[in-house]
């Protein structure tokens, strides 16, 4: 289990527990790659350079600022950030409830699991997430981190509780501007062929279902290029694919050779 990154307060009216949270998700298995001196193999690092004496900039000499305009900049220290500080840095104090089912999916940013700190907290936490989910509806609250507000969401899940970091409204573009365009029916004879294709591909979700090829082909180059100490010559293949005998294709007849190939795919499994 990842170590817990942030710890504080479930509160509701006058319910509080004690919780912590952690990423419910994690790169830390992803290739990741360093920049190295091709000439002696050490690695690189990176350093500020002020952009007018083309001179390193210290650690203390580093400051946060921001431009109203260009070449115009407001620098804001510590204390400064300090003293717009919010009293949520260490409570999640629920607000509001909203269906579970009314949130729409671009809202939701990253997720992450809440659960209780401490066994003493277990029954106030329990029922919390209890209730909600007997309701149907998620929390509305807000979180403080890194000294940033961030809208969250509270979603009942088994025996604990996923908190969702929301987008603000205003970083949520329209869908109308991009959907406009759209038809707003579909040929009424395709439909029912589509859905017979949908029906025959429809499974259970797995995680299976989205495994990442690039990173699977890396890990195996990087194998080899350890096992090798000079790297293989790789034959020439032509990488020219044939041409489609067509740009034009029916839908219709698209449609249904995909739902007889689905067919004698299944018979032949």
């Amino acid at each position: 289990m990842a170590r817990p990154y942030w710890k504080g307060y479930l509160k509701l009216s006058l319910v509080t527990c004690p919780v912590n949270m952690s990423p419910a998700t994690s790169e830390s298995e992803k290739v990741r790659f360093h920049t190295l001196n091709k000439e002696t193999g050490n690695r690189v690092v990176s350093q500020y350079i002020d952009s007018v004496t083309g001179k390193p900039v210290t650690d203390e000499n580093e400051a946060k600022s921001y431009a109203p305009g260009e070449n115009d900049y407001v620098i804001l220290t510590d204390d400064d950030l300090d003293r717009v500080a919010l009293d949520t840095v260490k409570t999640i104090d629920i607000e509001k409830f909203v269906p579970a089912e009314s949130i729409e999916w671009v809202y939701l940013q990253k997720p992450h699991y809440l659960m209780p700190d401490d066994a003493v907290g277990n029954e106030a936490f329990a029922v919390i997430r209890d209730a909600m989910k007997a309701d149907k509806v998620v929390g509305i609250s807000k979180l403080v981190v890194g000294r940033r507000e961030k809208a969250v969401v509270l979603e009942p899940r088994d025996e604990g509780i996923v908190l969702w970091s929301l987008r603000f409204g205003d970083e949520v573009r329209p869908e109308e501007a991009y959907f406009e365009d759209i038809d707003d029916e579909a040929d009424p004879d395709l439909v029912p062929l589509v859905q017979k294709l949908i029906k025959q591909k429809t499974k259970r979700w797995s995680p299976d279902m989205v495994t990442d090829p690039i990173q699977e082909s890396l890990l195996a180059l990087i194998e080899e290029k350890k096992k090798a100490l000079k790297p293989r010559k790789k034959s020439a293949k032509s990488t020219e694919a044939a041409a489609p005998a067509s740009n034009v294709i029916n839908i219709i007849n698209a449609l249904r050779k995909s739902v007889a190939d689905e067919l004698k795919s299944r018979k032949a499994g």
